[in-house]
């Protein structure tokens, strides 16, 4: 690890600590919500949704340069980005889920947004059991980048746009009727880059595992040879 590296590592931690710090002991209790206390959830599952949803624009965009110049660098990438915005889509489905049942009684109301970051636990998921199944490697990689371009206008149009057209409890609507005070807007702003630069992390580290595989398992087929 280089020491610009380290640096920037232990400057994100120590911002992602302020972050948390400030959601527990700084932000008030938010007006107009049902239970004002644990609206504070909102700092970290709105920036885990954001997350989730720059992992599959970072998927599409490698997978088009996968197809475009057939550099397998490119196909581990949008790969990465797949694995990492999972996880980020799943953090983002429990805690709105706890925040769902505080702010309006029930862990599930069918929301569009919350059906929106369903599918994109399913579009993720079957991404990756596509994967598994295609053994060959230029196959696998070229099925994978046409799977992500042919889901990536589903996904702009049920992350983005169908919450926008319809009706939703969903904390944007929330947001825009003028909920949060400028300490929370501040916070969450805060929060959102905190946890890009935590998805940059995983996909750096991500990265640097790939590699470490990849000349393992060539320093074996060294030996077989």
């Amino acid at each position: 690890m280089c020491g610009s590296d380290r640096v920037i590592k232990i400057a994100l931690g120590f911002w992602m600590v302020l972050v948390t710090a400030a959601a527990f002991l700084y932000l008030p209790p938010a007006e107009g919500f049902r239970s004002p206390e644990s609206a504070r959830i909102i700092v970290f599952h709105v920036p885990c949704a954001v997350a989730a949803s720059a992992a599959f624009a970072g998927a599409a965009f490698f997978a088009a340069l996968y197809l475009a110049r057939r550099k397998f660098l490119d196909d581990i990438r949008s790969a990465a980005a797949v694995e990492i915005g999972l996880v980020f889509a799943i953090l983002a489905m429990a805690t709105g889920m706890i925040f769902a049942e505080q702010q309006w009684g029930a862990w599930w109301s069918g929301d569009p947004r919350e059906v929106s970051m369903v599918m994109l636990i399913l579009v993720y998921s079957a991404y990756l059991a596509l994967r598994a199944s295609v053994d060959e490697v230029s196959r696998r990689a070229a099925v994978s980048a046409v799977y992500v371009l042919l889901a990536l206008p589903a996904m702009i149009y049920l992350v983005f746009i169908l919450p926008r057209i319809t009706f939703s409890l969903h904390p944007s609507d929330t947001i825009s009727r003028g909920a949060l005070s400028r300490e929370y807007a501040f916070v969450l702003a805060s929060s959102v880059i905190g946890f890009l630069g935590i998805g940059w992390w995983f996909f750096s580290i991500r990265m640097v595992l790939s590699e470490s595989l990849s000349r393992i398992n060539e320093e074996m087929e060294g030996e077989q040879e």
